[in-house]
Formats: structure tokens, sequence, C-alpha cells
């Protein structure tokens, strides 16, 4: 709703309401259209002001009404009744003033905003475009430059950077909206022409035309695929060189196109399935609506890696004091020096003024764990030396401390069996590095209590991360799945493909980096130690096994050949692709490798065959999205959403697909199950490639919608 008050005699306070951040849903646009025409005609009103309930000014629009029919009056009706007013107004920003939020900010003559105010337009980050008259205002006001970078990144910017770009007119660490009243007598009968910002022509460098071609080859390679940046730059073009009604219609026609795009179901779905990752059940029955978590005081992480090091990062911004633990004097060093520089690194980009030393503590000494509230063991991935350090925290910590391991693939049970408290012990599996990526998949063994998952997933809010809660297998569900599409990418190279074509159809598609310029960059020797802890290669290997075959099964020994020579990628300068140096980060060409593939596939008599686009996408993503179904069968996720939430926030999965799930209902199920039986019949040796039976049932029942999935699941689980 949208109600009005007068306030110093002459100033109508119109005051948007519709909790929690005052979206502009049909009813509120109904409401304030018929309170600000009131406001209007009112003659003992001289000036306008606009805030929002609760400080909030406005979030935007309403999400939910994308995916149906607009009704109510349209918001560039609303801002053009604004704008358009004789009297003036004056937006008093408070919190937020985000996407039609901003919009209406702009029809306003004047903005005044609160020093901890943010304003932006998010649009881009929902597959669409500010549609309100967004796109052609906002350049009008500042550069040309600014106004891209805000419309086509939906970066949030704060009020005094705001301030900066002449978005807000000034900026107080006051009451805002007393300010605006304030400022809104103070105005009364200024002519407002100049305020009006439709009636100007936007600013251009001098070669506007180079300036917007850079501009969009800038754009194109940074979206990967996405089209809702390019779309919002066209809309921006339109500002240089259309009238304000003309850039107007493009910017709808930009805005109808998006809407009805798969890129913006995705995004949308996304937004949404990010949200519902928090909403966590088990098989028990346990959910977050009937479980408590425990408040954490004090942490411990052990074992000062990479990950380790991350890990205490992550804990200390959230405000959480850490000891550190190493078991060497060396690596506790090393350990305590990177993790103080990348502290200082945090704080000072934060500008926080936290005595952050005093919340790092480093010891060498397990005992002096006795006194805090979860620890996060973090060494390296062997499953008897993890066991020997539960067993020591088991019997050194607190009787109801938090023990949470960092593994990635290990069995959590088997981790909790040399415990004497099964029931506290949870997988807590970070990405690297471990401070800034957004996932933590919390990990639930069949003793793990309800208590330890809300905790687990508690913290994960408290360190700005997406938790989702899954079951316990070999590799979880991320890697799990990920084992898939690095497993094809291999026999792709074995059939006929090379590095740089996998990963460039793969980086088209929008990953960030291909499969083999990660492997690279991460470390060949990472796989190549999962292979031999799991008896896949090395001196554990499982015996029965040929050369190309384990258990059966077909099997790369690309990975295994790289390593023995000593090509571990960008550590040693040479691996998929070769580096000028060890370190070197720029990938070329590696002619070693291309023959080595050659004598390779030669040696073994595989037939070469012309490995093109969709097979490449097709044999790295379907075999992906096939383990997906399974572990929903298996009830290791609870959702297609969480599934989908991990590939995106673990993996970088483009989010404008939504998702491995969410795409499999985009290119259609049963494309999915016959390029998988397709696959699966000339690869008979390759067990992953044969269709889930849930993807079948799912087929069977006309492909349901993903939001209905849940249904057959249970049904199918039931029937097993």
């Amino acid at each position: 709703m949208a109600a009005y008050r007068r306030e110093a005699g002459c100033i109508a306070v119109i005051t948007l309401t519709n909790p929690p951040v005052n979206t502009l849903s049909s009813v509120l646009r109904e409401s304030f259209y018929d309170t600000f025409r009131r406001a209007n005609a009112d003659a003992e009103v001289k000036a306008i002001v606009i805030c929002g309930a609760d400080g909030k000014f406005c979030g935007g629009a309403d999400i939910k009404e994308f995916a149906g029919t607009f009704s109510g009056p349209s918001l560039v009706a609303l801002i053009d009744d604004v704008e358009q007013s004789k009297k003036p107004v004056v937006a008093a920003i408070e919190g937020i003033a985000l996407g039609g939020g901003l919009e209406l900010a702009l029809g306003c003559h004047y903005r005044i905003a609160h020093t901890k105010a943010q304003v932006g337009f998010p649009e881009v980050t929902l597959g669409l475009l500010p549609a309100a008259g967004g796109s052609q205002r906002l350049p009008r006001l500042i550069t040309l430059t600014s106004a891209l970078e805000l419309i086509t990144t939906g970066k949030r910017i704060s009020a005094p950077e705001a301030l900066k770009l002449g978005i807000v007119d000034k900026v107080t660490d006051k009451n805002a909206l007393d300010m605006a009243i304030d400022f809104a007598g103070d105005i009364i009968g200024m002519p407002l022409e100049p305020r009006r910002l439709s009636l100007r022509t936007t600013p251009c460098p001098p070669d506007v035309e180079s300036f917007l071609d850079e501009a969009l080859a800038s754009i194109r390679k940074q979206s990967r695929g996405a089209i809702a940046p390019l779309a919002c730059l066209q809309a921006v073009r339109a500002s240089v060189y259309s009238t304000f009604d003309e850039g107007l219609k493009k910017e709808q026609e930009l805005f109808k196109m998006l809407l009805t795009s798969g890129q913006a179901r995705a995004l949308q779905y996304s937004f949404f399935a990010q949200r519902a990752t928090k909403k966590w059940s088990m098989p028990s029955g346990a959910t977050w609506k009937n479980t408590s978590s425990r408040p954490l005081r004090k942490a411990a992480v052990i074992g000062l890696g990479t990950m380790g090091r991350g890990i205490t990062v992550a804990l200390i911004k959230a405000g959480i004091p850490v000891i550190a633990v190493e078991m060497g004097l060396k690596q506790l060093e090393a350990g305590k020096t990177v993790i103080m520089s990348m502290l200082k690194k945090e704080f000072k980009k934060k500008q926080l003024t936290k005595a952050y030393r005093e919340m790092a503590s480093f010891t060498l000494d397990l005992e002096k764990l006795q006194e805090v509230d979860l620890v996060v063991e973090a060494v390296f991935e062997n499953m008897s030396l993890k066991k020997q350090i539960f067993q020591q925290l088991s019997s050194l910590c607190s009787a109801d401390a938090f023990l949470c391991t960092n593994t990635s693939t290990l069995d959590i049970d088997e981790i909790a069996s040399v415990t004497s408290r099964p029931h506290l012990v949870v997988g807590m599996h970070f990405f690297a590095p471990a401070h800034v990526m957004k996932l933590l998949e919390v990990v639930y063994g069949p003793r793990t209590s309800p208590t330890a998952v809300a905790t687990a997933m508690q913290l994960a809010q408290q360190m700005e991360k997406v938790g989702v809660v899954v079951g316990n297998c070999n590799g979880f569900v991320g890697n799990r799945m990920y084992k898939l599409y690095t497993e094809q990418a291999y026999f792709l190279l074995e059939e006929g493909a090379v590095p740089e074509q996998v990963d460039q159809v793969l980086e088209d598609y929008g990953f960030p980096m291909g499969i083999f310029k990660v492997s690279d960059l991460s470390g060949l020797d990472i796989q190549w130690k999962i292979r031999q802890e799991e008896g896949l290669t090395g001196p554990k290997q499982i015996p029965g096994g040929s050369f190309r075959h384990r258990a059966g099964c077909r099997y790369s020994p690309l990975l295994d050949i790289l390593c023995e020579r000593g090509c571990l990628g960008q550590k040693t300068g040479q691996g998929w692709y070769l580096y000028d140096k060890p370190g070197g980060r720029v990938p070329s060409f590696n002619p070693w490798l291309h023959k080595f593939l050659e004598e390779y596939r030669e040696q073994h008599g595989i037939q070469k065959h012309y490995v093109g686009q969709d097979e490449i996408l097709e044999r790295c993503l379907y075999p992906l999205i096939n383990m997906g179904f399974q572990i929903l069968t298996e009830r290791i996720a609870a959702s297609p959403e969480d599934i989908d939430m991990i590939n995106v926030f673990g993996y970088s999965w483009p989010r404008h697909w939504g998702g491995p799930m969410f795409y499999a209902s985009m290119v259609g199920l049963p494309r999915v199950l016959n390029k998988l039986n397709y696959y699966h019949k000339i690869h008979p040796d390759i067990p992953t490639l044969e269709p889930s039976s849930l993807l079948k049932k799912l087929v069977a029942n006309g492909s349901p919608p993903i939001g209905t999935w849940g249904a057959f699941i249970k049904e199918h689980n039931s029937k097993l």
C-alpha cells in the first residue's frame, strides 16, 4: 500500500509499504497511482517526498509477477506521472533502491540517500533489463561508462559512490526522510524542467561509435553466452541515438524479448532455488522448521594447507575466533604467514576496524581445542589420517563439540565410527578458495543429528555461503557428478578430440574455463591422488583390471600417464597445455601432448573420429545430468534445485542455464534420454551412460515441469 501524510504543513510524504522490501507489486502500484495523484491535486501540498517503510526505499519489481500477466498501472506510467509533476518530488532513499525502485527514484526530481543505502539495477542477473525507463534515464544523468557498468553487470553501489557518480544529490548519516522533507521545503518554486531526465540528452564521449563497439566486444567476452547484458547495451545505445520516447519503446521491445527467453526463466529459477536451499530436510523427517541450531563462540581448523587457510579466513570474516592447528612447526609458520596476509587484505577491502589479529591463534597442540564449539578438519584426503585425527578429537574436545570434516569424497560414517559422538560428526565440504567460493556442501551420515546439520547450515549463512544439505556417498553430490564430466572429457580425447577443442565448446556454453584449463590450474595430481586412494591406479590398484578398463568398465589412463611423466599442470609448466614456466598462467598449444595422443590412439587401436560441438556438449553434460537423476533417486539430494545450486556455486555452471537439472528440462528430457541411449549403445562399457530409471519415468509421464518432479521422485522411490 501507499499512503501519504502532511509534514511541515505543505509537504506530502508518500510511504511505500509492501514488506519485506516494498516491492512494486500490482497492489502497491495501484495504491501509489491513486495516492500520488491525490497529493498532486491537493492545493495545500507544495512538494512531495517519497520514502519506503521500515528503512527500505524499494526493492524493485515483484519477480513472481513476471511469470503471469501484468495487472494494474504500469511502472512506466507511474514514473512519468512523478517526473511530470509540477510540484518538486524528492526520493528519500534508505536501505535499498534497486531495479524499479531506482527507476522510481530517477523519475523524482531530487534524490536524498542515507550513507548506508545501496542502489543498483540487478535486472540483468535475472536475465532482464531495467524496463521502466532506467536504461534511458541513467545514461542521461551520469557518464555512459558508469551507466553501462551498472546496467550490464547488476552491480550494487553505496550511496557515497552514487553521490560521486551523480545518481543522488545528497547523502546523510542522519535520517534521510527528515533531510528530504527539509530539502523539499527549500526547493518549492524552483524550476523543474532541468531536473526532468527525460528531457536531457545523453552526454557522450567524442567518438561514441568506437566507444560502443569496444563496450560490445568487452561485454560479449564477459557475458560468456548470456544474452541479457548484450540487450542492456542495445537499450543504452538507444539512449544515445534516439529520443527518450523512442528509447523507451526500444527498451520495452528488448524487455519482452528477454522475458520470454529460456535464459530469463533459468536465472529467475536460480534466484528462487538459491533461497530454497535454506529449507533443508533429511530422510528422518528433520527439517529447517523443526530443528534448532546451537550458537558457536569459538572454532578450530586442523590443517593449514590451501583449504585450511581459506576456511580459517572464512570463519574469522564471520566473526568467529579460530584456533588454527598444524602438525609441524614449518607448516604452522607458513600457514600463519599466509592467513594473516589474507586477513589483512580482506579487512582492508571491507574497511573493517576489527582487531582480526586477536581472532586467530596458532598452535601445534591439539590439547588447546578443549573449549571450542566446533572443529573443521582440513587435512589431505587420506582416510586413515582423518580417522586418526577424529579419534584424538573425540577424546580431547568437549562432549558437545561438533566435529566436522572438509573431505570432498570420503565416507562420513566411516570417519564418525572412530568417535564416541557420531551424532555430532558432519561433513562441511568447502570449495577452493574457501574464503571466496560461495558453496558449502553440508553432509550428513546415517548417525548425524539434525542439530549438527542445523548448526552447520547456520554457520554457512553466517559465512555468507550457500549451504546445501546432502547425504553421504562417494563424492556426495558435486564431485560425484563432476567425476563424470571429467571422465567423458578424457574419453573424448581418446576418440579424437583435443583439449583446446573441448575447452572452447564448454567456454562457449558459458563455463568460465574449460575442463582441461581447470585441471591444469588445480593440478592434475589432485585427481591422480584421489584415483590412487580409490584403488584405480598406483600401488593400491585393485587387481583384475586392464590398462583401459577397471572392474569391467572403461577407464582412461591419460591423466595417470601425464602425472607419471611429471606433467602436473601450471605448477610444473606443462599439463594438458604448455606454459612459459612453472607457475605460468597463460595456456598455449602443447605439441608434445598432441603427438602423444596420436601415438596413444595408434598404440591401443582406437579408431579416431570427428568429434563435433554437439557431441562434446552432450557427452560432457548429459552423463552428469543422468547422475543427478540417480542422486535424486537415492535421496542424496532432496531436490533438483539443490543439485543445481551445488553446480552453479561450486562448479561454475553458467547461471543463465539454471544448473544441470534445469538445463535438462529446457532442452527436453526426451532429448537427454534419447542421446544417452544412443551413446550407451555405442559405448556399452560406460555404464554411467545408461539412462536413470527416474529419467525414464519422467519422460514416460510427459516430461513434467521441474517444479513438480518432487511428487514423481517420492512415488518412484516408494516403488524401489
